[in-house]
């Protein structure tokens, strides 16, 4: 991918992110997202964006097209660089009255308010193993865990579950 290594100029950043070139040069000049590359440096000069910008820009026009926006989709992605998110494997939640929350860890949280958490994240994909795991020692014959041993038709019912 020698064109990767390249970069890339601002009419092919335009068509694979599915926005205007007067819109990439409002946001390269307000900062939402520079060029990592190369930056334009006056007339005649061209901005160079990586990969990893482009996947940056098509975030925030699906925030955009989404209905989050310019200055919600700023902060958000403001709140996701600071926080170390990797937009690429982000997963966003848009919610009601334009909010915008991210899973970060075991929590989410709301971008809009500055990686405030909102709610805890409780795993459950485990639970099923645990609880599978636990009824087997409870099944083992003289294991100090084992209780009284199941009546035969509770027997199959579990079994058949």
């Amino acid at each position: 991918m020698a064109r990767s290594e390249e970069g890339f100029r601002g009419p092919q950043v335009c068509k694979v992110v599915g926005i205007t070139y007067r819109q990439l040069d409002y946001w390269a000049r307000t900062d939402l997202l520079r060029p990592s590359l190369a930056d334009a440096h006056g007339s005649g000069s061209q901005r160079l964006y990586s990969y990893s910008d482009i996947v940056e820009l098509k975030v925030i026009k699906q925030l955009l097209d989404a209905g989050v926006n310019l200055g919600q989709a700023r902060r958000a992605i403001a709140c996701l660089r600071e926080s170390g998110g990797d937009l690429a494997t982000a997963n966003l939640v848009l919610g009601t009255q334009g909010t915008v929350l991210a899973r970060s860890g075991e929590e989410i949280v709301d971008l809009l308010r500055g990686g405030q958490g909102v709610f805890n994240i409780v795993p459950l994909a485990a639970v099923v193993d645990e609880v599978d795991a636990a009824i087997l020692v409870l099944d083992r014959p003289g294991t100090a865990a084992a209780g009284p041993e199941p009546l035969p038709e509770a027997r199959g019912r579990r079994a058949g579950s």
